[in-house]
């Protein structure tokens, strides 16, 4: 059987994080809670999301995220891993926004 995946949103400096993680469990520090195995999309040379890009820069060597308990705002369990964001807590904006793709040509 599959490990299960979960979508952590959590509150950090002003902004709402989205990530994926493998493990999440009570920590064993007081009021925190432990996010580990976190998941990234792997893409080689060019970069496709610079949301993931950035979060993987931010986090890759990041064994377990010890998280206090007030900053989630939801775990939640999912069949796949859908796009890592970081928005705005405020606006809900996104922070890092994707290249701009160019429209569909007429006909």
């Amino acid at each position: 059987m599959a490990k299960p995946l979960y979508k952590v949103t959590f509150l950090n400096h002003g902004k709402v994080y989205e990530l994926y993680a493998r493990h999440v469990a009570g920590s064993s520090l007081w009021g925190f809670t432990e996010v580990g195995e976190l998941v990234f999309d792997v893409h080689e040379g060019l970069v496709v999301d610079p949301t993931e890009e950035r979060l993987r820069d931010e986090f890759g060597a990041t064994r377990v995220l010890h998280l206090p308990m007030q900053s989630i705002v939801r775990v939640e369990e999912v069949e796949r891993k859908g796009q890592s964001a970081i928005r705005d807590a405020a606006t809900g904006e996104r922070v890092v926004t994707p290249f701009p793709m160019p429209a569909k040509p007429p006909r």
